[in-house]
């Protein structure tokens, strides 16, 4: 067969090739064997448009899954614990029947040698905690230590972990963007006391991982979106700077350095003024922040798309992209900016910016900026896509995404050329899955799920993906 291979033509010996997912967009099974809500399950069902349920029914077909992965030459898989399978109300006596999925999950995927990296957080607060409050309680913190605890004691097997994923993401689209339960707008009081929280919680994690000596590594894992001014002027240029403290600088500093520095909270102290907002940061947060900031083994790094921003002086707005409509998005924050299209600069039909040198860009600026994020992984880039299903056993060809991963990793190898300590890239997804707010007709995955029979079907992008794997140490 003709190769496939365009771009990129070798990965380096030792390379993390692998794919992504999370536990409440791929398990589905969420009642039974004693799992708890989280926050999304009412949410969902008062909605009425999606359901979690089966999603990829990962719970019942993960020998599947990883066999398909093993088979394309994969060598790892990012998956998540489910809390409220393990802690059905966030707290109290552990699930048995849950801790022991989770037993045979990674017996399976080691047994097939495909490294399991697992996250505790992954969108998906226990709906109690939730209820009471989610990040913004504190006493969400000291649960999530006590479960993280006991899954580093119980887990023994798992080598590689993520504390919590996206800690923005969460933020933002909870309290700034709304499309997240409690579908707050433009709060941005919650938004940045969720972030600091959160981080909070991370580094109350990682102190407690080396104090007690578990085996392993540890870390967190950050959606960066580089914030470009466009056009290039000084009040623009301001714009991106207020935008990039909020999405980026602000949760970077406290990761790698401990502190949020008086560049990143003057730009913060602006933009919350703006907006009559306010952080509350309580006596020791800091030192614990510090505490961890040296502590971490390894960095995960989310990467889909920048922004490019221009000044803006008006109320805040916003029109999310649900449905694949393109064009249909708009994003206007009080004192901070306006997203704007850059000519020449195309975006997925959900209005994504495609833009592999916001990878390259950001990888060389965690390395130069924040030494202490060590080893670098990309946990999560892909194409979200409206990939057309050609029947049972007829391969689907969807070589927009092969050329989108194509691009983002060659930015990748571009930045390890420079001097980046960057050891693997995970594709988002491994299969095809629930899409939060978007539903199931946004698709990332390298095998295509038939969600009416569950059947998988083998993409063209997978085929790209076994190809250049066979490559690593080559």
């Amino acid at each position: 067969m003709e190769s496939l291979l365009k771009r990129v033509k070798q990965l380096p010996d030792g390379f993390v090739w692998g794919g992504a997912t999370a536990a409440y967009q791929v398990e589905g099974a969420t009642k039974v064997d004693g799992k708890g809500k989280t926050m999304w399950d009412d949410y969902l069902a008062a909605q009425g448009r999606f359901s979690p349920d089966p999603a990829s029914d990962f719970y019942h077909r993960y020998p599947e899954d990883i066999e398909l992965a093993k088979l394309y030459g994969l060598n790892a898989v990012r998956v998540s614990i489910a809390w409220s399978r393990i802690f059905p109300d966030g707290a109290g006596e552990p699930n048995t029947a849950g801790v022991a999925y989770y037993h045979r999950l990674f017996a399976d995927c080691i047994a097939n040698g495909v490294t399991p990296y697992v996250s505790l957080h992954h969108f998906d607060t226990p709906k109690r905690l939730f209820d009471d409050g989610d990040w913004l309680n504190r006493a969400t913190i000291d649960a999530f230590v006590r479960y993280a605890d006991f899954c580093f004691g119980e887990f023994t097997e798992v080598q590689n972990w993520f504390t919590i994923n996206e800690l923005i993401s969460l933020a933002f689209s909870q309290y700034i963007q709304g499309n997240f339960p409690p579908s707050h707008h433009f709060d941005v009081t919650s938004g940045i006391q969720a972030q600091h929280n959160e981080l909070l919680a991370h580094a109350r994690v990682v102190n407690l991982f080396k104090e007690k000596g578990y085996a392993g590594r540890i870390g967190l894992i950050h959606v960066l979106q580089p914030v470009y001014a466009y056009p290039e002027t000084p009040a623009n240029q301001h714009a991106a700077d207020l935008e990039d403290a909020f999405m980026n600088r602000f949760l970077l500093d406290g990761t790698f350095k401990g502190e949020y520095t008086d560049a990143t909270m003057a730009l913060i102290d602006e933009l919350l003024d703006a907006n009559d907002a306010h952080l509350t940061i309580e006596p020791g947060d800091m030192e614990i922040i510090k505490a961890a900031s040296t502590q971490n083994d390894y960095f995960g790094m989310n990467y889909y798309q920048p922004s490019f921003v221009t000044a803006y002086a008006g109320e805040s707005t916003n029109s999310f992209n649900g449905t694949g409509e393109k064009g249909t998005s708009a994003f206007k924050f009080k004192g901070v900016g306006q997203h704007v299209k850059k000519p020449g600069v195309d975006q997925t039909d959900w209005d994504w910016n495609i833009y592999p040198e916001g990878m390259y860009d950001m990888l060389k600026r965690v390395a130069t900026e924040y030494p202490n994020s060590k080893t670098i992984y990309i946990t999560e880039n892909g194409l979200g896509y409206k990939d057309e299903y050609q029947g049972v056993g007829q391969l689907i060809n969807d070589d927009k995404r092969i050329d989108f991963i194509d691009r983002h990793v060659e930015a990748l190898l571009q930045a390890r050329a420079e001097g980046v300590d960057v050891q693997g890239y995970f594709v988002w997804s491994l299969q095809d899955q629930f899409s939060w707010a978007n539903g199931y007709n946004k698709r990332y995955g390298l095998f295509y799920v038939n969600f009416d029979t569950q059947a998988r079907e083998i993409k063209k992008s997978a085929l790209w993906f076994r190809e250049l794997g066979r490559t690593i140490g080559g």
